[in-house]
């Protein structure tokens, strides 16, 4: 670990110790503010001092827990959503510890108004600051502050992708200081020279931190030279995996007439995972239709006032049911609200088919498209015409979160590697939405949907829902 992240690790305890503290205090004045007992007159007596010292003792107790929750070892590449679930689960144990004292010992509260405010203040002002500290550590690494150096092995896109984003977004916090091609004999002879002289160089901040291997495939004696090799020079190695290695990282072993045998999980997503998503997206869809029914309602109005035609676009140019490719490659019919002139479908694969933009692949995007109407246009730059699939969520055709649903005859252009994206329900919204939109490739769009499917999580899928809207204000070459 460099310096830099031992002093913020350091700097976390006993910040998180003074925020504790802070919440104690703070729920304590709460509570004796005119405005709450003019709500609920205090008929307790707990004078401050006392109750202090049980705050410090409380805040004592919460630094292990925090410490076992593993609050206290910063990685710039932890998600901030992670984080703040961490102290979630870790707040959320001190107030049973608190909960069991209370039980033990009546006399030490007599407000449990204190004790929940006191909880729900922790978790916000403990998150406040560590979201600080995040800050101040990605404004320190555009300085060059704590930044990991790293060798880079591999002669791939995936590489020079990697050396694009850390040169041009220092938040991440890493610097290529070296790139070789390949990992032979005389490439470790090179490279052991390389991180010799930056292990003696006067200036920690040159230290070569780790290597990354960018090329998934070198040779299987390459690959174990290389570590090997970082085994041997004390360096962090990590390694970009292709989809068929992330393949099976996901697995499960089981014994079968006495033999282990290793399933391969397509996806986390099934069991109780499946139970919790379905839920969560039947109560969220059925809010969101509630609290937005105003604004569907004069998107129904605009739709008529603007052009004819009906209000939903749910049939193709010859009559049939609209559909899409759901879960399992299953077919659904689907709708949403209609952004074009009626029967122009089909023009895509015909008049318009010069101005795809997509010809990467077997997706149809069109910059400055003739068909869509004015208010079409409106509802396409703010994604107002998928609204509609809220319906389809609360109907279980679709889920808030997942790759998007794309026609049959997209599908059906699909090489192998692509189907994986088909394992669970399509979304309104996804990790290749919030990451670029229409603007992806298909190849980097299948890329982030493959990545979504093998690691699912419901943080996950709260983390893409809460970063949506941001991704809806940027703008993007096509609607």
């Amino acid at each position: 670990m460099k310096r830099s992240e031992l002093f913020f690790s350091f700097l976390l305890v006993p910040l998180d110790f003074l925020m504790i503290i802070l919440a104690g205090i703070s729920a304590y004045y709460i509570r004796y503010s005119n405005l709450a007992t003019d709500i609920r007159p205090i008929i307790f007596d707990l004078p401050f001092e006392g109750y202090f010292k049980v705050v410090l003792i409380v805040a004592l107790f919460c630094l292990p827990i925090f410490a076992l929750a593993g609050l206290y070892n910063i990685k710039s590449a932890r998600k901030l959503i992670k984080e703040i679930s961490r102290v979630f689960l870790a707040c959320s144990t001190g107030l049973i510890m608190v909960v069991i004292l209370i039980f033990i010992r009546r006399e030490l509260f007599d407000s449990r108004f204190i004790v929940l405010a006191a909880w729900i203040l922790a978790i916000i002002y403990i998150s406040i600051a560590r979201i600080f500290i995040r800050v101040l550590q990605r404004y320190l690494f555009k300085y060059g502050i704590g930044v990991r150096k790293i060798i880079l092995v591999g002669n791939s896109k995936t590489g020079d992708q990697l050396i694009n984003k850390f040169s041009r977004d220092k938040t991440f916090g890493f610097k290529v200081v070296k790139r070789v091609r390949d990992f032979s004999a005389e490439t470790a002879r090179e490279l052991t020279e390389v991180v010799k002289k930056s292990k003696n160089s006067l200036s920690k901040n040159q230290e070569i931190d780790e290597i990354i291997q960018s090329d998934p495939n070198l040779t299987k004696a390459e690959t174990l030279r290389l570590y090997d090799f970082s085994d041997e020079h004390n360096l962090t190695f990590r390694y970009a995996a292709d989809l068929l290695g992330t393949k099976v990282l996901k697995n499960e072993l089981m014994e079968i007439a006495g033999i282990p045998v290793i399933e391969v999980k397509k996806t986390p997503l099934e069991g109780w995972g499946q139970i919790v998503k379905r839920i969560f997206d039947i109560a969220a869809s059925l809010i969101l239709i509630i609290l937005l029914s105003p604004i569907l309602l004069l998107i129904i109005l605009l739709i008529k006032i603007d052009s004819k035609g009906p209000i939903f676009f749910s049939r193709r140019d010859d009559g049939s049911p609209l559909r899409r490719v759901g879960e399992g490659g299953k077919l659904f019919n689907y709708f949403k609200f209609r952004s074009m002139i009626p029967g122009s479908d089909n023009m895509r694969y015909n008049e318009l088919a010069e101005k795809n933009l997509r010809n990467d692949g077997p997706l149809v995007k069109i910059k400055n498209d003739p068909r869509v109407t004015r208010v079409g246009k409106f509802m396409r730059r703010w994604s107002i015409d998928e609204l509609a699939e809220l319906f389809l969520v609360l109907m279980g055709k679709m889920s808030l979160v997942g790759p998007r649903p794309h026609l049959p005859e997209e599908v059906a252009k699909y090489e192998q590697k692509h189907k994986k994206i088909l394992t669970v329900k399509p979304g309104m919204t996804g990790l290749a939405q919030i990451s670029g939109r229409s603007d992806l490739n298909f190849e980097e769009e299948v890329k982030l949907d493959t990545y979504y499917v093998e690691n699912w999580s419901f943080l996950l899928d709260i983390s893409i829902l809460l970063r949506t809207p941001l991704a809806l204000i940027k703008k993007r070459d096509t609607e």
